[in-house]
């Protein structure tokens, strides 16, 4: 009986120290390289960051670094599925990837709860960053003044029009509004000159999450000159006049004018899909508060092919409220290369991230998402400048705004999105309207951490 054990306690050693020398090595491939593990959100069938992958890029960094393999581990989810399961992936040594894409949107967030490395003594030696538009880096620095995030994708919003429908109803093309006033006048010119036409959506449907927030309210609040957040004294203003006359436009577009979609697309969460893909291809919309990757779809190779859609369909600058400086307004977003704070190989993580953004390798990947380049120089480049469009949201960047850096602003959008769809559908008024955002914005933050803008 006692050999029987000892035996076993002789085939337990073993396994427990092949199982220590798994986990030893499991930053090695078969072939005894280092794995380098890169994650990122795929929205599914149609992953143009794979195709850029796939094009032969991994193939020559993995050529000049023979020591390494590189292993792309995608995650197929909605944007905030595709946060929480990162957020778990960064959380342990045993999960977390060596190079992950952050939403500029969730860098702060995750920065605070420590899931990232800062970036600035990286970047301090690295020449290419002053090749960085300088209005972008200010979205990968968090609130405690560390970058987190080399910017890797941007976008600017404005306002898409059916030169068609315009020029069907009497109005200029090109068109460029100066203020909000001649924003609505013309979506009201729409609806009394055409039929079957929707003459101005607006993301206001909670169901599409961050799109209300960012694509609409602070496109409007942010072109008023007042924010969401005082970043002087750190509180969050939950009563402004830019914050009343926002919502005041809102419910001028959906409920007292009715220039707005259908509730029954506007409330989906696939309504932009349907603004983009079919209401602008099929001449059903006339003008469109949105970001520039749309134009995407109407490429050759896109969801919904235009033929000589610059003929067809125009980007202009949205308008401060009233003109004001400096005439024209944008949120950017995008997208970050980051390394987590528990990654296994962080120089090689750099290495690769640097490498991803040489300027041909950059511009190569804006070339295959349809995404705004996050280099001064791209514009230097005649095939990625003169496609459709591509101008024009890359010289918007030059008024970007960006959301608050700050970990509660997630929590804070999701009062906003409420609020939105209540003026939206006419459950709110305005006034209402802040006084709700502000109770709301009150118990996810504090208090104590508001202000009310004199």
């Amino acid at each position: 009986m006692r050999k029987r054990v000892k035996g076993f306690g002789l085939i337990l050693l073993i396994f427990v120290l092949a199982l220590m020398t798994a986990c030893s090595s499991s930053d090695e491939t078969e072939s005894g390289k280092k794995e380098l593990t890169v994650v990122y959100r795929s929205p599914g069938s149609v992953d143009s960051l794979k195709n850029f992958f796939d094009s032969g890029v991994l193939d020559e960094f993995e050529k000049e670094h023979p020591d390494i393999d590189v292993k792309i581990t995608p995650i197929t989810a909605s944007e905030g599925d595709y946060f929480s399961k990162v957020a778990l992936q960064m959380k342990s040594a045993e999960t977390a990837p060596d190079v992950v894409s952050e939403d500029t949107f969730m860098l702060n967030s995750d920065a605070n709860a420590g899931y990232l490395d800062p970036l600035d003594d990286r970047i301090a030696d690295w020449e290419e960053w002053d090749n960085i538009i300088e209005n972008l880096k200010s979205g990968v620095t968090a609130e405690d003044g560390k970058v987190y995030g080399v910017p890797s994708t941007s976008d600017s919003r404005g306002l898409w029009y059916s030169k068609e429908l315009f020029q069907e109803a009497g109005l200029p093309v090109p068109w460029e509004p100066k203020n909000w006033e001649e924003v609505l006048d013309a979506a009201i010119t729409i609806k009394e000159k055409t039929d079957g036409v929707t003459p101005l959506f607006m993301q206001v449907g909670k169901a599409n999450g961050e799109a209300v927030s960012m694509q609409t309210l602070e496109m409007l609040l942010y072109g008023t000159g007042d924010t969401l957040y005082d970043d002087s004294d750190k509180k969050w203003v939950v009563d402004s006049p830019g914050l009343l006359d926002s919502f005041r436009f809102i419910s001028q577009v959906y409920d007292v004018e009715k220039v707005g979609p259908d509730f029954s697309v506007v409330m989906s969460g696939q309504s932009g899909n349907v603004a983009f893909q079919q209401l602008f291809p099929q001449k059903k919309l006339a003008i469109a508060l949105d970001g520039s990757w749309n134009a995407r779809n109407w490429a050759e190779n896109g969801a919904a092919p235009i033929e000589n859609v610059e003929e067809k369909i125009g980007f202009a600058p949205m308008p401060t409220q009233n003109g004001q400086e400096p005439g024209a307004i944008t949120m950017s977003g995008g997208w970050a290369w980051a390394i987590p704070s528990k990654a296994d190989m962080k120089e090689e993580s750099w290495e690769f991230i640097q490498f991803l953004m040489e300027k041909d390798n950059s511009i190569n990947r804006s070339l295959t998402d349809g995404n705004l380049n996050t280099r001064t120089d791209a514009v230097e480049v005649e095939e990625y400048v003169n496609r459709p469009f591509a101008k024009e949201s890359q010289a918007y960047l030059e008024n970007a705004q960006f959301r608050p850096a700050n970990d509660k602003y997630p929590a804070v959008s999701t009062q906003l999105q409420t609020v939105v769809e209540a003026i939206a559908t006419g459950k709110l008024t305005p006034e209402d309207a802040v006084q709700q955002y502000k109770a709301g914005v009150e118990r996810v933050v504090g208090k104590e951490n508001t202000k009310v803008a004199e």
